[in-house]
């Protein structure tokens, strides 16, 4: 859990501007991304992506195939606020690649969203690196979800493998569950150095807030216009 005294760096999502040294991910950056289940039947990879998503009038384009489903459940689209979804369900990992592909090129959708179970030989470098072309092209984000311990190679421009931790302290019922908290590992990105972190979404003010768990101690606040980055 993370203590009042140590909360960490903020991050605005709704901001256009950008710091180098940020882990967290653009939502207006035309790339394709990994998240990867850190563990099976876990619903922290699903909330991270979510936060990251734009704030934007377009719908988000969510696909899971049958695998997926079972594991990660159905996101609940009715209870977002400030993303609009189209949910397609399908069977196979190649419905869920080809979903992708065509939603990637469509300018009128704010991001593109996938999930895939296990390592299905459809989803080896030469389909993502055809998602990444797509997403770089028409200036749609893009993540592919990826769960059941699977990683393989990936033409994706940031990997981030995420997990579950010990929710904040509940501020009226210490019997009660807290604000959620992830464990954030972004493994290999360009232009960015990889890194642990534990993070936890602000609802009221559109955020993360990123606490370093690399050993170095926890990120400097800094609360300048300067300091915050899309997200």
């Amino acid at each position: 859990m993370m203590s009042d005294s140590s909360l960490g760096q903020l991050v605005r999502l709704g901001d256009t501007r950008g710091v180098a040294d940020m882990p967290t991910p653009d939502a207006a950056q035309a790339v394709l991304k990994d998240a990867l289940s850190a563990r099976p039947f876990d619903a922290a990879v699903t909330a991270f992506v979510l936060s990251c998503l734009p704030r934007s009038k377009a719908p988000v384009l969510w696909v899971q195939d049958r695998a997926s489903r079972l594991e990660n459940g159905r996101v609940y689209g009715p209870a977002l606020k400030g993303v609009t979804l189209l949910r397609v369900e399908v069977s196979h990992a190649r419905d869920v690649l080809w979903a992708m592909e065509e939603g990637a090129a469509c300018t009128g959708l704010s991001a593109v969203v996938g999930e895939v179970h296990g390592a299905p030989p459809v989803l080896d470098f030469t389909a993502t690196k055809r998602l990444a072309i797509r997403s770089e092209a028409s200036g749609v984000p893009v993540w592919l979800i990826r769960s059941g311990a699977a990683e393989g190679l990936s033409a994706a421009r940031e990997r981030w493998r995420i997990g579950s931790l010990p929710s904040e302290m509940h501020p009226y019922n210490i019997a009660a569950p807290g604000a959620p908290v992830w464990e954030a590992e972004l493994f290999r990105a360009r232009g960015r150095s990889p890194g642990t972190w534990a993070v936890r979404y602000e609802e009221r003010e559109n955020r993360l807030r990123f606490l370093s768990r690399s050993g170095d101690g926890p990120l400097e606040a800094d609360h300048s216009r300067a300091a915050h980055a899309a997200g």
